[in-house]
């Protein structure tokens, strides 16, 4: 049997744009992704810590360094800039792996960077 399991989570970043004239997604600074493990056009969940929303989307890269963390599209709907999310990505395996299975979590400071 495959169980689902957060595998990377970005915990407490701040929004820093909503763009609601964009095809889709969320843009979020390559260090970041890079950091837990997150890659270009994977499924993240985006939990607003300000406004209770959740939603279901994809990761695309933002500029190395910028501390960006960008909702796009119809996403933009569901956050403003300064609002504080949680962004997590699952994965599948079995019970297996699981029991040794470690996922990968960053808390970002000041300006989305990582201490």
């Amino acid at each position: 049997m495959q169980i689902t399991l957060m595998k990377s989570k970005i915990h407490r970043v701040k929004v820093t744009q909503a763009e609601l004239n964009y095809v889709g997604s969320i843009t979020i600074d390559e260090d970041l992704l890079d950091a837990v493990g997150i890659i270009e056009n994977e499924q993240v969940h985006v939990v607003n810590n300000n406004n209770g929303e959740r939603l279901v989307t994809y990761a695309i890269k933002g500029e190395r360094g910028s501390g960006i963390v960008c909702l796009n599209g119809a996403a933009a709907r569901k956050a403003q800039v300064g609002d504080v999310v949680i962004i997590i990505a699952y994965g599948s395996m079995s019970e297996e792996e699981s029991k040794t299975f470690k996922p990968r979590v960053v808390f970002p400071g000041e300006g989305n960077m990582i201490v």
